[in-house]
């Protein structure tokens, strides 16, 4: 039941989230004079529409985005009489821009406001983090169940605690072998089958401790091939070491949620520059290959893991996939591509810059761009971002990505 509420709040968080995208052009239009006729939640056949003064307000039967109907966004919009002098292609240009960028910034604004939301309530992500190789949490050890993926019920203290092991420990080698990853301190420790050196440093101190791994069956990715198989290997009972999240009050929260957004900022940027190369990785997922935590997902999959971790309880989580989705559709709409709003906003930039050299030519200004010649690049664009879409939600139907077992 939870997973299932999970699931409809995260995509009513997604609709809100392109409600708001849609008011911030309607919103922005009403008020530098320009015209709304319709203000639409979703595509395909209309559930029920119902006017407004001279807008249309509706919501459609397919929930995959929306639209704002704003009269003359370009030159080739039929106008009637009423509209001629309001169409939003013969405004100024500043005018246009604050229009086209409506939309990203309610995007944006949202997206800040709910990691306000997780700065009081949960708290931000420290950004100071551990070595690498800083050990955390001591358990016992136990093996790994292949059908679920979880490791099996066990008590006591494990090899790492018996031996002395705490944890802020920083281990730089083990059984001789230096280690600056975790990555590498597993695999290391996964080789030892007897008595062996782990070399620490504790409070500025150099250490060697001698520890027992204990033989336990895991599932380990062979390296060389990707492919996985349950092996018996050494395990000591620890895990990475993390900073809990900090939280704070209203005032405070401010400044450490700008902090935390440009963060976000910075690997959303990121992962629109890989979206490209991710196309291999989700057709091998699609193809029954394994399905890396790091592809795209589509609506549909990040309603699904709204759900998972709504019935984990990570509420934090929820809100935390919400406001980066937020950010990603406010970024991903900057792109300068047709029909994006970045696009409208290039073609604006570009009108602008041709007017003023021609102005210091002593030519008058040109007409409007013809979008007739641009419709070739929209319908490539148009395509090949369906295609993806489509990809995508494949991938999430026949190969989901699960976070937890």
């Amino acid at each position: 039941m939870v997973f299932a509420i999970g699931v409809v709040l995260f995509a009513l968080g997604i609709g809100v989230s392109i409600a708001l995208h849609e008011a911030g052009h309607m919103w922005t239009a009403k008020a530098l004079g320009m015209k709304v006729r319709r203000y639409y939640i979703g595509f395909g056949p209309k559930i029920f529409s119902f006017r407004r003064g001279e807008t249309e307000y509706g919501l459609k039967a397919v929930p995959a985005g929306g639209f704002c109907d704003i009269a003359g966004m370009t030159a080739v919009d039929e106008l009637a009489p009423d509209e001629v002098d309001r169409a939003m292609y013969k405004q100024k240009a500043w005018k246009r821009i604050v229009v086209m960028s409506g939309g990203i910034a309610m995007n944006f604004v949202l997206g800040f406001a709910l990691i306000m939301v997780l700065a009081v309530g949960w708290g931000l992500p420290d950004r100071d983090t551990p070595p690498a190789t800083a050990l955390g949490m001591m358990s016992c050890t136990a093996d790994q169940v292949a059908d679920t993926n979880t490791l099996a019920d066990c008590e006591g203290p494990g090899p790492a605690e018996r031996a002395g092991l705490q944890r802020g420990d920083v281990v730089t080698a083990v059984g001789g072998v230096p280690v600056d990853s975790w990555e590498t301190f597993q695999a290391q420790t996964q080789k030892a089958t007897g008595p062996t050196d782990f070399t620490i440093e504790r409070d500025g101190q150099r250490l060697d401790v001698t520890v027992v791994p204990q033989q336990v069956k895991r599932i380990v990715e062979d390296p060389a091939t990707g492919q996985t198989a349950e092996k018996t290997v050494g395990a000591i009972g620890v895990g990475q070491d993390f900073y809990p999240p900090v939280r704070y009050n209203a005032l405070t929260a401010v400044p450490a949620s700008l902090v935390y957004t440009g963060d976000i900022f910075a690997q959303t940027a990121h992962a629109l520059t890989q979206m490209p190369a991710k196309v291999v990785d989700l057709w091998h997922a699609v193809t029954g290959g394994e399905r890396g935590l790091d592809t795209p997902i589509s609506v549909v999959g990040a309603s699904v893991i709204g759900g998972e971790v709504a019935e984990e309880g990570l509420w934090e989580v929820f809100i935390g996939l919400l406001a980066t989705l937020n950010f990603f559709l406010g970024i991903f709409n900057l792109l300068p591509l047709l029909p994006l709003d970045g696009g409208h906003i290039a073609v604006t930039i570009y009108e602008k810059v041709r007017n003023s050299l021609r102005r210091m030519r002593g030519l008058a200004a040109g007409g409007p761009v013809d979008y007739m010649k641009l419709m070739p690049v929209t319908y490539v664009v148009v395509v090949i971002g369906g295609a993806y879409m489509l990809l995508t939600l494949t991938a999430d139907i026949v190969n989901p990505i699960k976070l937890f077992p």
